[in-house]
């Protein structure tokens, strides 16, 4: 048995930003490589993502060695950046603490090897001791390989979808203190190295290795088909060796290797290995069928001007603290490779030692002929692994990944603008999928953010989550008969009469009388001079009803008066259609009071306005998101700088009426000069009218969320010009709701970005979304009993648990 101690033979002489000068004389420059998520690219992508190698690496002068390098840890998820201050925060944190999955570091080092020729013996000791003097700088040959490793990083950075960032003198001292000390945590140990085991600490390790052209089945791909996810009616893509990525599931390394050689030397070399295995095929079909893949190769070469003779190796080093464990890994890769008609090479003894030793970045120029494939640079790049875990925002709003369902911050409102210019949303499901449920996650964490809300509801779905907030939020509920407290005509002083104001009222009073958000110049000037005379010329008690008296008693002079010709202002009409809201009309008591209320809302940060009484009267409804919008442009938008949502619930049943999308387009436009967003809600997107109002409003909707919908998603990738993997991702929408671990999942679709998530929440969230049911009545029994929502939610909890 032989041991090494990594503290005695460093293979590090010295780092200069992320250059690395090795002890055996190898410059290796270093970077960390930011992936695209999992499961967020389409075939196309795949292919995109290929060709992006090539192009980027197929320049590197000979000599230069490409080691790709993807380090999988089982990891315990920590919460540490998830909000821990508030009721449902801190069941959240609690649930996810402790979940295991898997952290993917993804690494690209070039390397400038001493041996040039990269002609190595079978077996080369990487700690062997050097001479002193091997360190001296770099010569002119490595500043033009630096020049050309950097023109190839600009080259990938330039793709968008993969980012390389030069690694620290800490990360790299990081990565090499954990390749050595066999990523054991909380203590430093040696390497033990005999025939039978490689042990370092407690984990032990093996490796297994694509290491010849015999292990290669007939044909290598960029993408292949994820069976997981795909059905008969679309295709579902991953990378060609992903099953040995992130789905593993196992501690373990996944080494590419790739030694550019000269393509003249090499062409030269296969015509030898050629002729050498036409001399043996008779001895042998397993010479055959190699002599047939190196003839393949060199047929390959001889026809692509482009063609880059390499030489490669590919091995999985993994490790476990059980040796019984081991042989089950052993057993589940081997099953991976098959599954890519590929046969691994089982090293022992001393070829093991070799590979896992020889596999840390500043040895990996260590690989003699017989460890390495001959093949093109095209062939090779099939075996990078192109995707990641789902990466979490700096802040955002909690979904779940769609591998180990653990929670990813999502940033959704995106203030710097990286990703959209407009965030409002939408939400897409048929009944019963949870539309009202992800509406409620996404509002109260944007809430407990301080973004102010506005929920506009003909559903009741939301008083439960704002009763956690008890000081902060107020309900306004429409009753038969009443108004709701809002006077758009009252101002507490003069000074109130801006032309902001005016602007706001004379478009008030035009959606009422069913002229619409956009008037003629003309009527618009003429309503204007109209309402700012009645305030020079009535000092107190504004109100429709005090305007409509204005207009009547002086209706004979007015118009001329103010110098408005009488076809831009029709005052017959106007009081005709007003007259139904003032004195003793029908509508009359919508708008009986002298005072406004509104004043009320003006503290809290979460109004919710029930409609639902009111849902089936066309008129009545109307008139109410009218003065809604009134009481928001005076209050919650009156400081430009403060964040805000506002949301139309059960929106398809508001647009049934005349005028509505209108208005609601209303507040798209109007939202542009605030610090906000506007959210819908719709069963479907047929819901929405196609016109071109309608697509005004999608087109400045640029987050979309939506759950499973059974009938389809034509009509959604009709209207949103989703992509056909945005297709793929929809159709393999699959919710588990039994079990340990309840999820819906989710497509979101941020600007261009779009993926799978999962919503899984803990038990006191689940509570505080529940929208109907009996459940729901028993908690809403216990807030009137106890009158606190979180300890009728504790209590409701408690229940449950008693009763299973």
């Amino acid at each position: 048995m032989s041991k090494i101690n990594i503290a005695l033979y460093n293979p590090i002489i010295e780092i200069q930003d992320n250059i690395v000068f090795a002890n055996n004389g190898n410059v290796v420059v270093c970077y960390r490589s930011e992936l695209p998520e999992i499961y967020s690219l389409s075939e196309k992508d795949f292919e995109n993502l290929y060709g992006t190698w090539f192009q980027a690496l197929k320049s590197l002068p000979a000599g230069c060695v490409i080691h790709k390098q993807d380090i999988y840890l089982r990891k315990a998820f920590s919460s540490e950046y998830l909000p821990n201050d508030t009721f449902l925060a801190k069941a959240t944190h609690s649930h996810f603490k402790g979940r295991e999955y898997i952290e993917h570091r993804s690494y690209l080092f070039f390397t400038y090897p001493k041996n040039k020729s990269l002609n190595n013996a079978k077996y080369v000791n990487p700690f062997r001791k050097v001479s002193k003097g091997i360190y001296q700088g770099l010569d002119q040959n490595a500043h033009s390989f630096l020049t050309a490793v950097n023109d190839a990083v600009t080259y990938i950075n330039n793709s968008r979808k993969i980012s390389m960032k030069p690694l620290s003198e800490k990360d790299i001292l990081g990565l090499t203190s954990d390749f050595f000390n066999g990523f054991n945590v909380g203590f430093d140990t040696d390497i033990l190295l005999d025939a039978s085991k490689v042990t370092i600490g407690n984990n032990h390790f093996d490796v297994l290795a694509i290491n010849n052209e015999s292990c290669f089945g007939d044909s290598v791909q960029t993408s292949k088909i994820n069976e997981r996810f795909t059905s008969d009616d679309f295709a579902f893509h991953q990378g060609f060796i992903d099953g040995l990525g992130l789905s593993l599931n196992e501690n373990h390394i996944v080494n590419q290797i790739i030694y550019l050689d000269d393509k003249h030397k090499w062409r030269k070399l296969l015509d030898k290995r050629i002729e050498e295995l036409k001399k043996s095929s008779n001895f042998g079909t397993q010479n055959k069928v190699i002599l047939k893949k190196v003839e393949g190769i060199q047929n390959q070469i001889n026809n692509d001007d482009n063609a880059r003779i390499i030489r490669g190796h590919l091995n999985i080093i993994y490790w476990s603290h059980e040796g019984a464990q081991l042989e089950n890994m052993t057993s589940r890769i081997k099953a991976e490779f098959k599954e890519l008609d590929m046969v691994p090479y089982y090293p022992r003894g001393e070829e093991r030692k070799n590979f896992i030793l020889n596999s840390y970045p500043c040895f990996a120029s260590n690989f003699s002929n017989e460890d390495l494939f001959v093949t093109d640079l095209k062939h090779a790049l099939c075996f990078f692994i192109n995707n990641t875990n789902y990466r979490s925002d700096v802040k955002g709003i909690i979904f779940n990944d769609r591998e180990h369902n653990i929670p990813v911050l999502k940033d959704v409102w995106d203030e710097q603008k990286k990703r959209i210019k407009a965030r409002n949303f939408a939400i897409f499901a048929p009944t019963g999928e949870g539309k009202s449920f992800l509406a409620n996650n996404i509002l109260r964490q944007y809430f407990e953010m301080g973004i102010r809300l506005v929920i506009i509801d003909l559903g009741g779905s939301y008083t439960k989550f704002a009763s956690l907030y008890p000081e902060q939020f107020t309900v306004l509920r429409y009753e038969s008969g009443k108004n709701l407290g809002i006077n758009p005509f009252y101002i507490t002083n003069p000074n109130d009469v801006e032309p902001e104001r005016l602007e706001d009222l004379s478009i008030f009073l035009f959606e009422l009388i069913g002229i619409g958000t956009n008037p003629k110049k003309e009527q618009s000037v003429a309503l204007k001079k109209i309402l700012n005379s009645y305030y020079k010329t009535t000092s107190e008690g504004h109100s429709l009803d005090g305007f409509y008296n204005f207009i009547e008693s002086q209706r004979e002079d007015l118009l001329s008066k103010l110098h408005i010709h009488s076809d831009y202002f029709n005052i017959e009409g106007f009081l005709h259609i007003l007259s139904e809201y003032v004195r003793d009309g029908l509508y009359s008591f919508l708008f009986e009071m002298s005072e406004d209320q509104s004043y009320k809302i003006e503290d809290k940060r979460l109004i919710v306005f029930e409609l639902d009484e009111v849902k089936d009267n066309k008129e009545i409804l109307s008139v109410m998101l009218k003065l809604i919008k009134t009481a928001i442009q005076r209050t919650i938008w009156k400081n430009k700088d403060e964040k805000g949502i506002i949301l139309f619930d059960e929106f398809a049943k508001q647009l049934k009426f005349d005028n509505v999308l209108e208005s609601v387009e209303f507040y798209y436009q109007a939202i542009r000069k605030q610090e906000g967003a506007i959210g819908i809600i719709l069963q479907s997107i047929n819901q929405l009218p196609n016109n071109s109002t309608s697509a005004s409003i999608l087109e400045n909707t640029q987050v979309i969320y939506s759950l499973n919908n059974e009938k389809g998603y034509d009509e959604l990738i009709k209207r949103l010009n989703l992509s056909s993997h945005d297709l793929n991702q929809l159709k393999s929408i699959k919710n588990n709701l039994s079990g340990g671990r309840k999820y819906t999942e989710i497509f979101i679709k941020i600007g261009k970005e779009s993926n799978i998530f999962r919503l899984e929440v803990p038990q006191e969230v689940f509570a505080a979304y529940l929208t109907d049911g009996s459940d729901n009545e028993t908690i809403m029994a216990l807030y009137e009993n106890y009158g606190c929502m979180e300890t009728a939610i504790t209590k409701f909890i408690n229940l449950k648990s008693k009763s299973l």
